[in-house]
């Protein structure tokens, strides 16, 4: 079938010939037996294999990000597809590093997580659906602790934990809104001690953040241990390794800690691995899965959730600062779409030709640029091409990107695979060979929380302060004296605005950063700063997605 004649993403991906996995692990430069096989076309690597690669030259690191995300969508997932495939077209031994899906979105309103049109990863189904089971697994971990946890209670409290401070809830990788406030323990003694709680959606349990942040078991164990689900009377903490749950936590992990491997429409090596929130936690797929592709390719593209501000900001300040990763470029990527929103059209109205627009627009792009660069990372500018998109729309981006420094280029990987992105490839090549990087976090450990919190408002979001009540400041100062103050701070905020508004759209300044609970990850090692309301358990909308998910009578999955 021609090109043309595919424009659905499942019907592409269906028309793929996959290439058996080992094949694929043969062509990443992954012997036969440090694959262990999920089917014909998944596997998993060996722990043994991926810490032999420690002392393996390391290949250059890509973070593909964007600009503040808008209703119009930018395609982040799908430019790291199609840059991979366009560098292995251009004869470079190149991989992409993905989040995992999770199925709450798959069935809500955002859908499947696996690219589109001619840059995908497959098998588009398995991983969008169950995938190697990761999600599953990090699920019954931190359910685990929960039941424990209950359990403890219910055979006497020995731990005198106080059932009001217990902060530890179960999770569920589903969209349910109705699980949000629950009370457990009813029906009489022999079903617990009642008491208020809930579920949050797997994605984003510590269990996830911890199992993408671990380099190995034995960091991933201690980890475990180190999670904190409640105080005592006395007001210490209470830690998963007083209850002796760490061990059986880390035992239900020891397949979902090793990557998958996949490919891409093309056949390109594809390691797709953990999928945290990129709001409560860090966004990012697991350092494992990024260590093994640096150390058996010579480019590694990876992404981070959301746009710059958030995403990357926590990639660079929070996954490379902890794993030692020192990326060699960001990819910015935008839309024509994204960039007329941010210049106040209408949604209705995107189909329009607006050069105005664009060029007012153009502010929230240039932030971005600016932002990265405060991390000694050169940009380069993505621009994903739609059918309506004007030539003097594309003209005014690539003016106005030279202008501030940097290259913009048009890609249409969506359409043409990793032909429609070799452009975006020679000029990422061209960057790191003509400017290297300087890599730096935006802050030292060594400064306050409240300081990190403020400097990354300051710089990043253009907000002249942070404000927060007393008692959120005692909050960080209790944080401070239990010795969690060298921590890195991840910001948790709307993703759709600089500003904690929003809907404020473009380069907003001068805007205050209202910090209204600070919330500590002590087994993945950072301090949640809460600048906003946070939805831990999304619900469905009127008409989920999952209404069109159907399969037939050949075993295919249709409507994902």
């Amino acid at each position: 079938m021609a090109k043309k004649d595919l424009r659905h993403d499942g019907d592409i991906a269906r028309a793929a010939k996959l290439q058996p996995i080992a094949a694929i692990a043969e062509k990443a430069g992954i012997p036969e037996e440090a694959v262990i096989p999920f089917g014909r076309s998944k596997a998993k690597l060996d722990e043994a294999f991926i810490a032999g690669l420690a002392d393996k030259p390391q290949g250059h690191l890509v973070l593909v990000t964007a600009i503040t995300p808008t209703a119009a969508g930018e395609g982040k997932t799908t430019t790291s597809i199609g840059l991979a495939d366009a560098m292995r077209r251009l004869g470079k031994r190149a991989s992409v590093c993905l989040r995992e899906p999770s199925l709450g979105p798959c069935f809500g309103m955002k859908g499947g997580a696996t690219g589109g049109g001619f840059a995908q990863v497959v098998p588009m189904e398995d991983i969008n659906l169950h995938f190697t089971g990761d999600f599953h697994a990090v699920t019954s971990a931190h359910n685990l602790l929960a039941a424990m946890l209950d359990n403890h209670l219910h055979f006497g409290n020995a731990l005198d934990i106080d059932p009001h401070s217990i902060t530890w809830r179960r999770v569920v990788d589903m969209n349910d809104r109705a699980l949000r406030d629950i009370v457990l323990g009813l029906g009489g003694r022999a079903n617990g001690v009642p008491r208020q709680s809930g579920f949050d959606i797997t994605a984003s349990s510590e269990i996830m953040a911890i199992l993408c942040l671990s380099t190995d078991m034995e960091d991933l164990k201690r980890r475990l241990g180190n999670v904190i689900v409640a105080h005592d009377r006395a007001g210490k903490p209470v830690h998963a390794r007083d209850l002796s749950a760490d061990g059986a936590m880390a035992a239900l992990l020891k397949d979902a800690f090793l990557p998958n491997l996949v490919q891409t429409l093309e056949g390109t090596p594809a390691f797709i691995h953990g999928g945290p929130f990129a709001n409560i936690a860090h966004g990012c797929n697991s350092v494992v899965a990024t260590r093994a592709a640096l150390g058996v390719s010579e480019w590694v593209v990876t992404e981070a959730g959301f746009g710059a501000d958030l995403g990357a900001e926590k990639f660079f300040d929070i996954k490379c600062r902890k794993a030692g990763l020192s990326p060699d470029v960001a990819v910015l990527v935008a839309t024509i779409r994204a960039l007329k929103l941010h210049g106040g059209v209408e949604k209705t109205h995107l189909e329009e030709e607006n050069v105005h627009a664009v060029e007012v627009g153009f502010a929230n792009l240039q932030r971005h640029v600016e932002n990265i660069g405060q991390f000694g990372v050169p940009v380069v500018v993505a621009i994903n091409h739609f059918d309506a998109d004007t030539q003097a729309e594309l003209d005014l981006v690539r003016k106005m990107s030279a202008e501030i420094g940097v290259d913009a280029v048009i890609c249409s990987h969506w359409a043409h695979g990793g032909a429609g992105a070799e452009g975006l490839a020679e000029a990422v090549f061209r960057k790191v060979e003509e400017d290297p990087a300087n890599f730096h976090g935006l802050y030292p450990d060594d400064i306050s929380l409240w300081e990190k919190a403020r400097m990354v408002a300051r710089s990043l979001y253009g907000a002249e302060d942070i404000i927060g009540d007393c008692k959120v400041q005692e909050k960080f100062a209790e944080l401070e004296r239990a010795g969690y103050g060298t921590f890195p701070v991840c910001m948790a905020k709307t993703q759709y605005s600089f500003s904690t508004d929003p809907t404020l759209k473009g380069a907003p300044v001068d805007h205050i950063v209202p910090v209204r609970d600070v919330r500590l990850a002590a087994g993945a090692e950072f301090v949640v700063v809460v600048c906003g309301d946070i939805m831990l358990m999304p619900g469905l909308p009127r008409k989920p997605a999952a209404e069109t998910v159907s399969i037939g009578s050949d075993g295919h999955v249709s409507g994902l």
